[in-house]
């Protein structure tokens, strides 16, 4: 694959990798895939993405808030409760890259609709729920669907926008995805003030069939290929990464030390025999083909590395707030407000400016600022102000809204047209990843050092946060040295 140099972000596949997209009858393509979709049908199309992404990414919010009323309302202890949360995430993780997969073969559209539907359905199961048994269960289910919906939506914004604007279309979703973050807690708490907990779900069922509607009106078709689904690699990608989750997730909890042993070299093994596998497939499932295309790779490796110090942040930010500096719950809510209100203002501008700057710099800048705010946060002095504290969150937030449109961008500009659906599944895989690990390395440092915990994983964090912003410029070299050659 060559350089381009009207593409600052890498290389941009020949048009020969676009005609797997060609319009079909009955798609919404007028003049081909690479102009995008007319104006009209092009913003209800992104108000149809942000309706389902908001449900997705609320949904996971809000059950944090809601765990302990669910647990007193189902009899449940406060460990089984925690299931809740678990069976969404888990099966978002494992069927994310399958359904990507999927995406690209038999259409991007019906994957998201499947998953749309889903989610809905399942979202009605856990409003019904009178068990903790029968709402984990409804919680997979719609952990399914919304997976649906996370794996290939970004595939459907690059069949939304076309390429000279694709940043805008990126950073969109960024802020919708920064903004259900941010409201998700005030949301729950809102509901929970003047309703009971199934509430929580039951809201998510209007709204999830206007969507559906809108849907099949808006979002553009694609036909996909016709090369046969590999079932069994779908099968190995849910133990992998299913067996690593368990791993990672007994470290945090203070698991056996065997059980979590013999899991991880469970995935290992599986996994060994998993990326061979995939070594030998023309579109795999796990996206090796991608992978080999240096720019690819280096944006999932800022991707990772920057979701980890993020993650790693909010959840010692609370202890550092509270049991540290004496906050109450209010101000700590009230003062990590600045990080995710800064990235709704900063993913928009970084957006379009990616459609002109290389995301390599873009990045770069970006997670330099993030890595001087978390420094700031963890040297903070013993008695700060309000003020002190904001800005420095205002800076880290900044810092990951400059970088998170760009480099999403460059991740999808990256893999030929009929390859969206595993950069799509690629770039959630990538953060779930991310966050995995820094939940879990933020249980561990809390384990190690009880007394510093905190302040301790805030300089972690930074660290990631650096390494992010040093591979995000070697993007740059590679450019050059692409060109070069």
């Amino acid at each position: 694959m060559h350089a381009q140099p009207s593409r600052k972000d890498g290389p941009v596949p020949d048009s020969s990798a676009d005609t797997a997209d060609k319009a079909a009858p009955g798609t919404s393509f007028e003049h081909g895939p690479e102009q995008g979709l007319p104006i009209p049908q092009r913003y209800w199309a992104m108000l149809v993405i942000a309706l389902a992404l908001t449900l997705a990414v609320l949904d996971s919010a809000i059950a944090n808030v809601a765990l302990p009323t669910i647990a007193r309302n189902l009899h449940a202890s406060a460990a089984g409760s925690i299931w809740v949360v678990n069976a969404y995430q888990l099966a978002i993780t494992i069927s994310l890259l399958p359904l990507a997969s999927l995406g690209d073969r038999i259409g991007y559209r019906r994957i998201y609709l499947s998953g749309l539907i889903l989610f809905t359905v399942a979202s009605f199961g856990c409003a019904l729920s009178t068990s903790l048994p029968t709402l984990a269960f409804a919680r997979v289910i719609q952990g399914f669907g919304a997976a649906g919906i996370m794996s290939v939506n970004t595939a459907l914004v690059r069949m939304i926008y076309p390429p000279t604007q694709l940043g805008r279309g990126v950073a969109i979703n960024a802020m919708v995805v920064a903004v259900s973050s941010a409201v998700g807690p005030t949301v729950a708490s809102g509901v929970l003030a003047i309703a009971t907990w199934p509430w929580l779900f039951a809201i998510n069922v209007p709204i999830g069939i206007a969507a559906i509607i809108g849907g099949f009106k808006a979002l553009p078709l694609n036909p996909g290929h016709e090369s046969p689904y590999d079932y069994l690699s779908a099968v190995m990608n849910a133990f992998v990464f299913g067996l690593l989750i368990f791993a990672v997730d007994g470290l945090g909890h203070g698991e056996r030390l065997g059980y979590i042993t013999l899991e991880a070299v469970g995935a290992l093994v599986i996994g060994y025999f998993f990326v061979r596998r995939q070594l030998t497939q023309p579109a795999p499932l796990l996206p090796i083909d991608l992978l080999r295309i240096p720019i690819f790779a280096l944006s999932v490796g800022t991707s990772v590395c920057s979701f980890c110090a993020q993650m790693l942040a909010f959840v010692s930010l609370p202890f550092l707030l509270q049991e540290t500096l004496g906050m109450s719950q209010v101000e700590t809510g009230l003062l990590m407000t600045p990080w995710p209100a800064i990235i709704i203002i900063a993913a928009p501008i970084s957006g379009v400016l990616s459609d002109k700057v290389s995301a390599g710099w873009l990045g770069g800048v970006g997670l330099a600022a993030m890595t001087v705010g978390l420094l700031l946060l963890a040297t903070l002095g013993a008695h700060p102000d309000a003020l002190q504290i904001a800005w420095r969150m205002a800076l880290c937030g900044a810092g990951f809204g400059i970088f998170q449109s760009p480099n999403n961008r460059t991740m999808l500009s990256a893999a030929p047209r009929n390859r969206s659906g595993g950069a799509s599944g690629m770039l959630g895989t990538a953060r779930l990843t991310g966050q995995t690990l820094g939940a879990a390395l933020v249980a561990l440092i809390f384990g190690v050092a009880p007394q510093n915990g905190p302040t301790v994983a805030l300089y972690v964090a930074a660290g990631f946060s650096a390494v992010a912003a040093v591979v995000s410029t070697m993007r740059v070299m590679q450019r050059v040295n692409a060109q070069a050659a």
